[in-house]
């Protein structure tokens, strides 16, 4: 093990849903795979068909972001600011030390079932670039019905928003967006209406579960709330937003705004994908970023110790 303190202030960036691919586990620690699969009693699969299951994909997700932190801290590496995008809430208090692993992972599959049960299929989320969130709110309540609903979801940058609800509904809604102008406007990776109202009973049975499970102060880094963007310390407000974020917008936007306040030196990018690349560019156009997807542990490490004897 090398020995490395971590001084250059950070900010570790936990992507959620739609960057999955086969084979993103082919890195990962066999031990920690072998102890996630017999905890839960489920064969991680690591197929493109096997992501179509709302379980493997979410619990495949959260165990390449823990395996990552669990090696990162091998180097002696650990945040100052942790954000997670929907389902990365989970990781980011896993690297803050707010949850611990056997907790996390029963969790996050407990999550992943109730959100596929609630709707197994015809339901989804879309993303909409190049248009205003109130424009998008006015070409939504055009098409949102009883029989077919469709929200105005999550704003990850000023001109990039989701849409979620019943998928014919979404693509109504992309179709009208295109036609409006909208640069981008398409179908999103995750089989279920994350972040809408139509999973409020999934965020109460979340809350629930949440009052079982001891949670843990962080100490020295500051959690990103999904629903609100502002940065938390308290367990009470960390605990709502694991269990809320699932039924309420994503406010990527805000949080990277708060985020640039804590002034970070580096951003790192979890795995899987790189989803944010250019909305982090916008806000940090002059901070050195690092993606976990494009480079081994061991590579990540050996810049984060260049750019900090650079910095010293």
């Amino acid at each position: 093990m090398i020995e490395r303190r971590n001084m250059m202030e950070s900010l570790w960036i936990f992507p959620g849903q739609g960057g999955q691919h086969e084979g993103m586990l082919n890195r990962i620690d066999s031990d920690l795979k072998n102890h996630v699969e017999e905890l839960l009693n489920l064969k991680l699969k690591d197929s493109a068909q096997a992501y179509q299951d709302s379980v493997q994909l979410q619990v495949g997700i959260a165990l390449l972001q823990v395996d990552q932190v669990r090696k990162l801290a091998k180097y002696n590496l650990k945040p100052n600011l942790v954000a997670g995008h929907s389902l990365g809430v989970f990781a980011a208090a896993y690297a803050a030390g707010v949850i611990k692993l056997d907790d996390l992972f029963r969790l996050v599959k407990y999550r992943a079932t109730l959100m596929q049960n609630s709707y197994p299929h015809g339901y989804g989320m879309g993303v909409i670039v190049g248009l205003e969130r109130k424009y998008i709110e006015s070409l939504v309540a055009k098409v949102s019905s009883t029989d077919m609903p469709v929200y105005v979801s999550n704003q990850n940058a000023t001109l990039q928003t989701a849409i979620s609800g019943n998928l014919s509904a979404i693509r109504e809604v992309l179709s009208l967006a295109k036609n409006k102008g909208a640069s981008k406007a398409i179908i999103l990776k995750v089989p279920v209406p994350s972040h809408s109202p139509l999973m409020k009973n999934v965020s109460q049975k979340l809350q629930e579960m949440l009052e079982t499970i001891e949670l843990n102060r962080p100490q020295r880094v500051i959690y990103l709330a999904n629903t609100t963007g502002k940065p938390l310390r308290q367990i009470i407000r960390i605990k709502q937003d694991l269990s809320d974020n699932v039924s309420n917008p994503v406010y990527f936007d805000t949080m990277m705004s708060v985020a640039t306040n804590y002034q970070p030196q580096v951003i790192l990018n979890f795995s899987p994908g790189k989803p944010f690349k250019k909305v982090i560019g916008e806000k940090f156009d002059q901070i050195s970023q690092i993606y976990l997807d494009q480079m081994s542990i061991e590579d990540a490490a050996y810049l984060l110790g260049k750019w900090e004897r650079k910095s010293n």
